[in-house]
């Protein structure tokens, strides 16, 4: 059982920032360190606040390690892509040559940067460079002249709003 000295200002910095705090998890710390004072043992702190003791450990350790001021640090893992490193020069070619589809956009970004992504990946990463989808339909063949006059003409009021509608859709 690890020992940890309490001083009577650290109790009540404990006892004051376990509701006042702005984050719950920091709440949450504060709640073990208090019950840790009072004696009580680790699997009932750990049943009390809802962590595994290895969790509570942690909080311990961080405690004797930095006081109260570390244990308001909270510190979440968000991994960050390899490809934001390349983000400028990436959104700077994409612009002025557009991909017609992810896997050619796949291909550049390989060619550009070495790094090899899937499409779903490389989808995520085109729209944080505020790239969308350019919605298009198939062109009737050029041998039917009436069909493609056809295509090209609105049928009703209905398809025009359509059309409108969908001109939001491109990759610029």
């Amino acid at each position: 059982m690890l020992q940890i000295t309490f001083s009577e200002q650290d109790i009540q910095q404990l006892r004051y920032e376990r509701y006042h705090h702005p984050h719950p998890r920091v709440q949450q710390k504060m709640e073990a360190l208090l019950l840790k004072s009072q004696g009580l043992p680790h699997h009932i702190i750990a049943d009390c606040v809802d962590v595994c003791e290895n969790t509570l450990l942690a909080y311990f350790r961080a405690y004797q390690a930095g006081g109260i001021d570390a244990l308001k640090q909270i510190n979440f893992y968000r991994p960050e892509s390899a490809l934001e490193t390349h983000r400028d020069s990436l959104e700077a070619y994409f612009h002025q040559h557009p991909p017609t589809t992810i896997a050619e956009a796949a291909a550049v970004i390989e060619r550009l940067t070495g790094i090899q992504r899937k499409p779903t990946q490389v989808r995520v990463f085109l729209r944080k460079l505020g790239l969308k989808r350019l919605k298009t339909y198939a062109v009737p063949d050029k041998t039917d002249s009436e069909r493609q006059d056809a295509f090209k003409k609105p049928k009703s009021s209905r398809g025009s709003a359509k059309r409108k509608q969908d001109s939001g859709w491109s990759f610029l």
